[in-house]
C-alpha cells in the first residue's frame, strides 16, 4: 500500500493551477471535466502518479469558495532553499505568511505560504545552509 493523493476543493481552478504549477513548481498530469456532475478533477505533483504522492484539486463549478474549518493542517514541501524559494513564491504575487526560520521548540526551518484558496502550505529546509 502507498498513499495516492490528497484532495483540496478550490474556488477557481484556474487560479488554483497557477499557484501550485507557477509557484510552487508541480505539474498538471491529468485534468478531467466531469459535466453531469458539474465539477473538474485536476492532479497535480512533483512526479507520476505510479510513484510519487499527488494532489488532487476538485473544482465544482457552482462553488466559488469553501470554508476550510478547524480540522485542516497544512501541505508540506520539502525545498532545498527556503529563503530563496519564499522570495520566488513572494516576487510572482504568492502571500508567504510565515517568513522562514525555526520552528518554535527546533532547529528545523519552516516557512508557510498560502494558496489562493486559505490553505497552508508548510516549506521545510531539506539540507542544512551554511
Amino acid at each position: 500500500m502507498h498513499l495516492l493523493h490528497t484532495m483540496l476543493r478550490v474556488g477557481d481552478l484556474e487560479r488554483s493551477l497557477q499557484f501550485y504549477t507557477q509557484l510552487l513548481g508541480m505539474r498538471l498530469l491529468r485534468r478531467r471535466e466531469y459535466p453531469a456532475g458539474r465539477f473538474t478533477l485536476a492532479f497535480v505533483g512533483y512526479g507520476e502518479e505510479s510513484d510519487h504522492t499527488v494532489l488532487e484539486l476538485t473544482h465544482n463549478w457552482d462553488t466559488s469558495e469553501y470554508s476550510i474549518g478547524s480540522g485542516y493542517g497544512h501541505i508540506a514541501i520539502g525545498v532545498d532553499d527556503i529563503v530563496a524559494c519564499c522570495a520566488a513564491i513572494a516576487a510572482q504575487g504568492g502571500r508567504v505568511v510565515r517568513q522562514p526560520g525555526p520552528m518554535q521548540h527546533g532547529s528545523t526551518v519552516i516557512a508557510f505560504v498560502e494558496d489562493p484558496d486559505g490553505y497552508k502550505v508548510e516549506l521545510i529546509q531539506l539540507s542544512s545552509r551554511s
